[in-house]
């Protein structure tokens, strides 16, 4: 078993030569375009993103976080591999890892979330429901 079995969601994304920095490796900022990519994978796995799609409400990023571990080269994939690591009263934390194609450990980020309603501009508490889907992950 893989020593990163608890992350259940995993997504691959090929690197494109245009994530290159002046030193050939990926640059810093598209390892944070790569956690996005992992939090979206996570909304849509989760239910997050059709909630929002009929109710207005759903997650608003507050915080994020990445440790650059091992550069990232073309040509080649990033995997960013999500879990849940933590749920408050009104939000919840991310942990993402994001791998090589020999599965090293590249990178290690981390993701506040607040359950949010965007028609009154207010947090709310995370729903039983999502509490229950969340735990999943």
């Amino acid at each position: 078993m893989s020593k990163f079995s608890e992350y259940k969601l995993s997504l691959a994304l090929r690197i494109d030569w245009s994530d290159l920095d002046m030193y050939e490796h990926v640059n810093n900022v598209a390892y944070m375009r790569y956690l996005q990519s992992g939090r979206v994978n996570f909304w849509e796995a989760s239910g997050i993103h059709d909630f929002y799609r009929n109710s207005k409400q759903g997650t608003m990023l507050v915080s994020t976080q990445c440790d650059f571990i091992k550069s990232l080269f073309y040509p080649g994939n990033a995997i960013i591999k999500t879990k849940l690591d933590a749920i408050g009263n009104k939000s919840f934390t991310l942990k993402h890892i994001i791998l090589n194609d020999e599965n090293e450990l590249c990178a290690e980020g981390k993701d506040v979330v607040v359950c949010f309603d965007f028609e009154i501009k207010k947090t709310f508490p995370v729903p039983e429901w999502l509490r229950e889907k969340l735990a999943q992950f």
